[in-house]
């Protein structure tokens, strides 16, 4: 068996090099040709019926109005009952014929449950699922006091999504529906305080692609790895060591330094073009991708900026006004053109 290992150790970088000078030019030129085509005929989603969790701020919320837009049918979710209505509201205004909304903790399998029951029922069929619910963890990892406090994250941000997910999928393959997971950019980039975060979009981004090799073309799964959004997360509102809700904006500061963060309108137009499309990936902005091929060829010298620019020396943390990455923010003044002015504000939408 060693001498297998061997062989294959020896021979299998250079096969798979040459292979792959061989089959990317087809292989690229196939593919965009299916982009091409998928542009131009892409799905018409006027009546179809649309379930959006985390719908009630953010890019669920952008989501809502744009496939209201369309004339699609929305089942709208989240736990913020008044904020869900105003959405609902906007949504009927731009043009959906029929939304619904439902009070959901997707964290709790029972109410996923009754979610999909609930929009089939209404509705009578289902074809796209959107899983847009999630929240933002900001902390240290040896900073946590109560590491049980994190589950919360994952209990949200992954399982939300699982949960909803498996009761979804039966309804899907009847109308040869879709799934559209906002997974993050985060999944790939080791940005210290992200670490539970990080690690929910993760699991996320591999669920979802072991998912579609499961129901293969029965369900069309769209995966969407967004860099900063404007939203309740850019905005500063992080779930805090102590297992609180809170927004900090030098803390955001710390966490998003000088980098452009994109239009939440322009995001969710975006996904639904690409879902329509039937693409199985998309990042938003398209430039973020450069993040995960620096990731992938240079993943120390990835380690060493994020370490130099957060941490105030190798292995401590700095205190938010300390960061190299705030002073950076603070010293040029970038936050001016940067950030939208959604994000200049700490209000968030509350009860």
């Amino acid at each position: 068996m060693d001498l297998i290992h061997t062989f294959l150790n020896l021979v299998a970088p250079p096969f798979t090099f040459f292979s792959l000078c061989l089959f990317l030019p087809p292989y690229l030129s196939y593919k965009f040709f299916i982009t091409l085509f998928g542009s131009i005929f892409s799905e018409n989603l006027e009546g179809k019926v649309v379930i959006i969790t985390g719908a009630s701020s953010g890019i669920g919320e952008q989501l809502a109005y744009e496939y209201a837009s369309r004339g699609a049918c929305l089942a709208l979710c989240a736990r913020r009952e008044r904020s869900l209505e105003e959405v609902a509201d906007a949504a009927r205004d731009i043009g959906s014929p029929d939304v619904i909304t439902i009070r959901v903790d997707v964290s709790k399998v029972d109410e996923c449950r009754h979610l999909v029951e609930e929009t089939v029922h209404h509705f009578g069929r289902l074809d796209h699922l959107v899983n847009s619910a999630g929240i933002s963890a900001v902390c240290m990892f040896e900073e946590t006091d109560d590491i049980t406090n994190f589950k919360y994250i994952m209990d949200t941000n992954f399982w939300g999504s699982v949960y909803t997910t498996r009761f979804a999928v039966p309804h899907l393959r009847c109308s040869q529906g879709k799934i559209i997971v906002l997974s993050s950019s985060a999944s790939w980039l080791p940005a210290p305080r992200h670490t539970f975060y990080n690690a929910s979009k993760a699991a996320m981004l591999s669920f979802f692609e072991t998912l579609r090799v499961e129901v293969g073309s029965d369900v069309g799964i769209t995966i969407v790895t967004p860099g900063f959004i404007e939203s309740e997360l850019t905005q500063g509102k992080f779930f805090t060591r102590e297992g609180k809700i809170e927004v900090d904006q030098d803390m955001r500061d710390v966490q998003i330094s000088a980098i452009p963060v994109g239009s939440v309108s322009g995001c969710a137009r975006a996904i639904v073009n690409s879902a329509s499309r039937g693409d199985r990936y998309l990042t938003q902005p398209s430039w973020f991708k450069i993040t995960y091929w620096l990731k992938v060829l240079c993943p120390d010298l990835l380690e060493w900026i994020y370490r130099m620019s957060y941490l105030s020396e190798p292995g401590a943390p700095a205190p938010p006004t300390e960061a190299p990455s705030k002073k950076v923010l603070d010293l040029t003044g970038a936050k001016r053109v940067l950030y939208p002015s959604t994000m200049q504000s700490p209000d968030s939408k509350k009860e």
